[in-house]
């Protein structure tokens, strides 16, 4: 099944990040997936399915 989500692609999370927002943008999608933080610039990688779980909604899609 083809994942709904790219780079580039602004996703908010369930919890929020140390710094107070739960806004990420996705910088690589393979078998992990890595996100960067809108607010702190922190980085981290989750694995796919960890990703879908903690993902609640994409925000906007780059075309």
């Amino acid at each position: 099944m083809e994942p709904n989500y790219k780079i580039g692609d602004k996703v908010i999370m369930k919890k929020k990040h140390a710094c107070q927002t739960n806004e990420w943008i996705i910088t690589r999608v393979g078998v992990d997936v890595k996100i960067k933080c809108i607010n702190c610039n922190r980085e981290i990688m989750l694995d796919r399915l960890d990703f879908e779980k903690k993902m609640r909604r994409i925000i906007n899609e780059k075309d």
